[in-house]
């Protein structure tokens, strides 16, 4: 029997399964869907299913270079003790490495690791470990060097924040300095041609109905603007920001004096906007007292 997308979307949607999952299912059950479900229970996939519904916001971030490509992937679970387990570890680690042979995430979701696809993986340790899991995002980055570096390393190349910086020329030391600062101050672009336009628009408007406030004329309040959006420009701009290990200098200026210049940089923080359900014990507890 031909299997169809509908129906692997159907199983997928009745079970939570992966896609990949799905649609082996049924190649197995002859698109049998009940077959089908049964199968993945008994594979333990249903089992991972039914956890995908919960928050996964702790994890790791992993890291990996070669040459001049670096990558950074965030895979995340439901608690920060999972993401100390050596399991979940090996397999990030994993996980990066593979990541260098593709170009986004969904590529590397059916990218192969170990004999089977990243996804399958992935659920595999979900029912193993018996936490939801996901593979949230991954980035690429691409220049004549590549650092890399992870803020609160849980082990080699991993950590709760990952930070990629391409330069152009040889390093010397300067990129992991670099890495680092970005990793602390978390600019939000790399020069002011690359700030989302909708940002900066807002923070202006922002700035001229504080400005006028101040009841100066309009003239003086169109000076007060360009300083403060100059001002503005240099806090959230890498290029432009004060670097944390010589504040006397701008993280360009620092750059240039070494020799080289920054030409992109990826902050990845595990859980950034990722909505975290706070429970409240006592009123689950209330909840199934009263059935």
């Amino acid at each position: 029997m031909s299997i169809t997308a509908s129906m692997v979307k159907e199983l997928r949607e009745s079970t939570g399964a992966g896609m990949m999952d799905a649609k082996k299912a049924l190649t197995e059950t002859n698109g049998d869907m009940e077959a089908a479900v049964d199968w993945l229970r008994t594979k333990g996939l249903a089992k991972a299913a039914k956890k995908s519904g919960r928050t996964a916001a702790e994890g790791l971030v992993g890291v990996a270079v070669s040459g001049g490509k670096g990558v950074a992937v965030e895979v995340n679970s439901e608690t920060d003790f999972v993401a100390k387990n050596a399991e979940f570890q090996a397999m990030v680690g994993g996980i990066a490495a593979t990541a260098l042979t593709v170009s986004d995430v969904e590529a590397l979701a059916n990218a192969d690791m170990n004999g089977k696809p990243v996804a399958t993986v992935l659920t595999d340790a979900i029912a193993k470990i018996g936490e939801n899991m996901t593979l949230r995002r991954m980035a690429v980055l691409e220049g004549d060097t590549v650092v890399s570096y992870v803020h609160n390393a849980a082990a080699d190349g991993m950590g709760k924040i990952g930070v990629l910086v391409a330069l152009s020329g040889a390093d010397n030391g300067i990129g992991r300095q670099i890495a680092m600062h970005v990793a602390a101050a978390n600019p939000a672009s790399l020069g002011e041609a690359d700030l989302d336009p909708a940002l900066v628009e807002r923070e202006k408007n922002v700035l001229t109905e504080q400005a006028r406030e101040s009841g100066k004329p309009e003239a003086v309040i169109e000076k007060m603007i360009v300083g403060r959006m100059q001002k503005f420009l240099a806090e959230v701009t890498l290029l432009g920001q004060a670097f944390v290990v010589n504040p006397d200098l701008t993280v360009a200026a620092a750059a240039k004096e070494a020799g080289v210049e920054v030409t992109g940089f990826i902050r990845i923080e595990v859980g950034e906007g990722i909505e975290k359900v706070e429970e409240d014990f006592a009123a689950e507890v209330a909840k199934v007292a009263k059935g």
